[in-house]
């Protein structure tokens, strides 16, 4: 099992009552994820953590880490609070599709094999805010400029139910996928993270599996929530099954890029947290891998659904 993280957890972060763990430099968090067995893969934050790219290379050659993924961030700067690959302006949403190719360009340099942009400012508030039609037809110009740019480094979309907006734009796997059949480029993925899945309401293995019959990529973030926010808790924490069932038809794929943390350890000790996350879903993987799949498999074209419960109970919650 591929692991990798974002390394964004790593340093500080905050909510609207406080702040959590100590500041830290790009470095500093590459130092701290290569303390974490199984954490060989790195998604970055472009343009806040990538800094320059040579210097950013040898960092990750001296610890004996990879790319994941280039995350490009377009909702930090003013410019972009409001939204910006949607908004009426097309010079801001120009701006926008100019962080994405510069993402692409740095991810090309330094050998990532994706870009993943949740465009989390892009929805809306208050009914009567934005013109939906066109809004959507701006996002899938812009989004769709972005992927045309350097298509040999696919350009990834990354759904969430709400955060920073009451309603984003992209809020579903089936938003995401409908996105990109309106662009009409293969060079372009879902990012799919297993928390937004959740409390959007979603069964993320079904939501995986529809991404991968739609024929464009995908890509998993993994983490865990109580389906009311997105707390970003340790994998398995609160969805053991929801987990498994993932990770059973990402077996069944083929699935070879990483698994990528998207978790906090908000109070908990950094490298601590993180051991026991990867821990568990190594574990996790393991347990799927020794299952008899096609047993399974065979049982649901089958119908037989106690057949399956029990299964379930012995195979894989072991009683």
């Amino acid at each position: 099992m591929k692991q990798g993280i974002i390394i964004a957890f790593l340093g500080q972060s905050q909510d609207r009552f406080s702040s959590y763990q100590s500041p830290a430099n790009t470095f500093e968090k590459l130092k701290l994820a290569a303390q974490v067995e199984s954490f060989k893969g790195i998604e970055m934050i472009y343009p806040y953590e990538t800094g320059e790219s040579m210097e950013t290379m040898e960092w990750m050659g001296s610890l004996g880490l990879e790319f994941a993924a280039i995350n490009v961030n377009i909702k930090k700067e003013e410019i972009f609070v409001p939204g910006a690959l949607s908004r009426p302006s097309k010079e801001i949403r120009d701006q926008a599709v100019s962080y994405i190719k510069q993402a692409k360009d740095f991810a090309e340099t330094v050998g990532a094999p994706l870009v993943t942009c949740c465009p989390l400012s892009d929805g809306y508030d208050h009914l009567f805010q934005v013109n939906y039609s066109d809004a959507w037809k701006n996002t899938v110009e812009t989004f769709g400029e972005a992927a045309d740019y350097k298509p040999h480094i696919p350009l990834y979309v990354e759904p969430k139910f709400n955060e920073t907006r009451v309603h984003c734009t992209i809020d579903t796997t089936a938003a995401a996928l409908l996105l990109l059949k309106d662009i009409g480029n293969p060079a372009t993925g879902v990012t799919l993270d297993f928390g937004h899945s959740m409390y959007a309401g979603e069964n993320p293995a079904r939501s995986l599996m529809q991404i991968a019959d739609s024929g464009f990529g995908y890509y998993i973030h993994i983490n865990d929530n109580d389906a009311r926010h997105d707390w970003d808790l340790s994998s398995g924490s609160r969805h053991f099954l929801h987990f498994a069932e993932m990770l059973f038809y990402a077996k069944e794929l083929g699935y070879d890029k990483h698994f990528t943390t998207d978790a906090s350890p908000r109070i908990f000790d950094r490298v601590g947290y993180f051991q026991k996350h990867t821990e568990f879903a190594n574990a996790l993987w393991e347990l799927i891998e020794r299952l008899d799949r096609q047993a399974f498999l065979d049982l649901m074209a089958q119908e037989k659904s106690l057949e399956l419960m029990e299964m379930v109970k012995t195979e894989i919650y072991r009683l």
